[in-house]
């Protein structure tokens, strides 16, 4: 059983991988104003953490594991539930898993140079955007990474919970690092060598639409908190321990992040980074790390990547085949995805099946875009979860649903309130802003609705033969 020092940690290294380090850069486009980067990452915080508060209440709902599925079960029945659970599995947290690794293998890569044994294959492609030979080095030892992770995570939640300890107390140090030297040596910054482009300042309603497409950039750099919900049956107390381990996790992941953009920006100009944007195969981070403290800097940021987003992989790795084994359980998946391991008591099977399904979108190479698609479909999830919130404290207090009970919320009802309407109108303007990728998301959810009624028709067979 995890502690909940183990849980707050998981906590924090779940919400800290890649994106703190490039995210500032497509912000710089969009709002060319560092004062506006600033208050971007400032309001997703406080709407994180108003989501943070609400699922703190739903997390007294059960001591059971499987997390939102678990709380979307209970609340909304099994279809919704397993909607949900089903686009964990397809792309949500599995493209996470993938593209996390692959973000760690990039900066192995930076400093060991793989090389590509496919090379001469690479312009081989399915439907003309898949390249599953391409960059074949970084892929082949992403797969390596993930393959590693599973195992580890196979012999025992400990090993996987002891890994993030390490990992987790490493980035935090390194981050505040990061950030004691950008404030004491940013007067050293090269600005002048520096990218630089006329980043266009939003106006009017136009500002209002940047802010949320900005904010979708630190949003998922936030994103991660809800993790330590999917593996609520193997800690200790969860009742009690995972509200205070995503309330304190996510408050101190809020300060570096709000502390390492203000460093970024008081090293470099907004201009510099939305070059960077523009360039596209650069990381902030990186580029501000050395131009405070040279190429040094520059090695810093590259392991300081690689521990954030290992850390990142395997706290991902270890939470989400969780859902996968809670939905079997509740007969609403395939069955072996239930199975517990006899000796270790993990969900071997869903470690498996989730290491070869996060292999395949690694070697295709569209994990990124799948991910882009789907951030707005979190918020759906999100928002659904703090309506059934506001849904079964109306019924608490009306005294209709006694056996569903939920204690004390923060803030309740405007914490809740504010949080469901804020996330309709990102899912709006995502909608709008981004309608393409949005519908295509959807899409991929929808794709699980003929599944579920396989697995219900097939469930219905299996229990009749038993009678």
């Amino acid at each position: 059983m995890l502690g909940l020092t183990t849980a707050i940690l998981l906590v924090i290294s779940s919400m800290i991988g890649s994106g703190i380090f490039k995210k500032i850069a497509p912000m710089s486009t969009v709002l060319g104003d560092s004062n506006l980067i600033l208050l971007a990452w400032v309001i997703a915080g406080v709407i994180s953490m108003f989501g943070v508060f609400s699922y703190a209440g739903l997390a007294t709902l059960t001591d059971e594991g499987g997390g939102q599925f678990e709380y979307f079960r209970i609340i909304y029945g099994k279809f919704f539930a397993f909607l949900f659970g089903w686009a964990c599995f397809t792309v949500i947290q599995t493209a996470s898993v993938a593209s996390i690794a692959y973000v760690f293998a990039e900066s192995v890569n930076n400093i060991f140079h793989f090389g590509n044994p496919t090379d001469g294959l690479s312009e081989i492609n399915i439907a003309g955007f898949i390249f599953p030979f391409a960059n074949s080095g970084v892929k082949i030892f992403t797969i390596l990474t993930i393959i590693v992770l599973t195992v580890i995570n196979y012999f025992g939640v400990k090993n996987g919970g002891l890994l993030n300890d390490i990992f987790s107390s490493a980035k935090i140090a390194g981050i505040v690092v990061l950030i004691v030297a950008g404030l004491l040596l940013h007067g050293n910054a090269d600005a002048e060598t520096a990218p630089h482009v006329s980043a266009i300042k939003p106006e009017g309603i136009g500002l209002l639409s940047a802010m949320f497409t900005a904010m979708l950039s630190a949003f998922w750099a936030y994103d991660g908190w809800i993790n330590i919900c999917y593996i609520g049956g193997e800690v200790k107390n969860p009742k009690k321990n995972i509200p205070i381990a995503i309330v304190t996790g996510t408050a101190i992941v809020m300060c570096l992040y709000v502390l390492i953009n203000y460093t970024y920006l008081l090293a470099l100009p907004v201009d510099t980074y939305a070059a960077i944007d523009a360039q596209g195969n650069k990381i902030a981070g990186a580029e501000m790390a050395m131009s405070v403290m040279g190429d040094w800097g520059f090695v810093l940021i590259s392991i300081l990547i690689m521990l954030c987003t290992f850390g990142a992989t395997n706290a991902s790795l270890m939470s989400s085949p969780r859902i996968y084994h809670q939905m079997a359980k509740k007969n609403l998946f395939f069955k072996r995805f239930g199975a517990t391991h006899p000796k270790y008591q993990t969900p071997h099977i869903s470690l498996i099946y989730q290491a070869v399904w996060a292999s395949v979108l690694v070697i295709s190479g569209t994990f990124d875009q799948l991910t882009d698609m789907l951030i707005f479909a979190s918020f759906i999830a999100y928002g659904s979860g703090a309506a059934g919130l506001i849904y079964i404290k109306i019924k608490n207090r009306r005294g209709t649903q006694p056996e569903i009970n939920i204690k004390k919320v923060f803030g309740y009802p405007v914490v809740p309130v504010l949080f469901v309407l804020f996330c309709i109108g990102l899912v709006v303007n995502t909608l709008i802003s981004m309608p393409e990728e949005s519908l295509t998301g959807l899409s991929f959810i929808a794709l699980g609705i003929p599944v579920y009624f396989y697995l219900r028709r097939k469930n219905k067979v299996s229990q009749e033969k038993v009678q």
